[in-house]
């Protein structure tokens, strides 16, 4: 699985890739800031890209809205905040934002939960 993870924090994107890496069916890309994503998605998109919500210049929200013409059914859209705003989340969905996922200690097993598609499974029990 082809991942692109936009986080301008280097040590948090490190600790995001490392944790990830440990399962060797993902190949992960990262980048420090919007821009530099959307240069790459123009070329080729990813099966899944976690996006900080928060990132210098261009916002993770915006990064989507130029993006979701690429997007469809197959791909995942992971939006990442340290923010837990219920208004935020309501926000993102509105805007077609499927999943969503807290910077907090469950990080790395609920982006592993929606990348394995069973986010589901794990949120509910």
């Amino acid at each position: 699985m082809n991942i692109y993870l936009v986080e301008d924090d280097s040590i948090y994107a490190e600790f995001i890739k490392k944790s990830l890496a440990q399962n060797q069916a993902y190949k992960i890309s990262h980048f420090l800031s919007a821009e530099d994503a959307l240069k790459s998605v123009k070329n080729s998109f990813p099966d899944a890209i976690v996006i900080d919500y928060k990132l210098p210049g261009m916002s993770g929200i915006e990064l989507y809205e130029s993006i979701k013409d690429k997007i469809n059914d197959a791909h995942k859209v992971i939006m990442l905040s340290a923010i837990d705003d219920g208004n935020m989340v309501l926000s993102f969905i509105q805007k077609g934002v499927r999943d969503y996922v807290i910077k907090d200690e469950n990080v790395i097993e609920s982006l592993v939960a929606v990348l394995e598609g069973k986010d589901d499974d794990y949120l509910f029990n």
